[in-house]
């Protein structure tokens, strides 16, 4: 028993063609796809050449009309709005690239991952787009849902017997106790400092992990400090 023919639709993917197919672009086609398999010339190939002239005797005896659908036009991939974390708590402008096009943007604060910026008009014809947004970890902090995470230096002694700690955050200094005892490491939460609150989302907090360091002033040395930058030496000649 003799192995089945090409189909149709196989015989005009044997030549190269989609769409309509009037006689001349056919005949254009087989003509160039024929010179190439030649066995006679080198790159040529007997197999490919038998394909080629099979198949266009068949388009031939069937009538040369359109069998196979134009390749489907992918539409561009969204460019991601990409944020630090600070950029997500406090707002800021950045750039996308869309396709050929370089936009500005600007994100307001308290947008998560996983949400959409609206960019009004922003797509070829006129209609709006809307950009996923992804908050990238940036200057020692990173974002899990609504809250911010980072790690502060601490003086070892301070995780042992306890104590205050100063943190440098976003919003600026804050303090903290430290309960003596507590197993390293020591995860402090900062209410409120998270991301702001947006729709329906409410405000986060910022999770401070402590990491002991030999180069943080003991808690004397701290308040020695804070005492030499009040007491000015005016103040203390007054």
């Amino acid at each position: 028993m003799s192995a089945p023919g090409p189909s149709l639709n196989e015989a005009f993917a044997v030549l190269g063609l989609h769409g309509s197919t009037e006689q001349e672009a056919l005949t254009r086609a087989f003509r160039l796809a024929v010179k190439s398999a030649r066995p006679d010339l080198p790159g040529g190939d007997a197999e490919r050449f038998r394909r080629i002239i099979a198949a266009y005797r068949l388009i031939q005896s069937q009538g040369s009309r359109p069998a196979l659908a134009a390749p489907v036009q992918r539409p561009i991939a969204l460019p991601v709005v990409s944020l630090t974390p600070l950029e997500a708590v406090i707002g800021g402008d950045t750039t996308v690239r869309l396709g050929d096009r370089i936009l500005r943007v600007h994100a307001p604060a308290g947008m998560r991952t996983g949400e959409h910026l609206r960019l009004k008009a922003g797509a070829d014809d006129g209609s709006d787009l809307y950009l996923p947004v992804l908050i990238r970890p940036a200057d020692g902090m990173s974002v899990l849902g609504d809250d911010l995470y980072m790690t502060a230096p601490v003086a070892p002694r301070v995780l042992a017997d306890g104590g205050r700690v100063e943190i440098e955050t976003h919003a600026g200094p804050r303090d903290a106790w430290v309960a003596p005892g507590l197993t390293v490491p020591v995860r402090l939460r900062l209410r409120g400092l998270g991301l702001p609150a947006r729709g329906a989302r409410p405000a986060g907090h910022l999770f401070v992990s402590l990491k002991p360091s030999e180069d943080i002033p003991s808690a004397a040395e701290d308040l020695l400090a804070r005492f030499t930058r009040v007491w000015t030496p005016e103040r203390l000649a007054a």
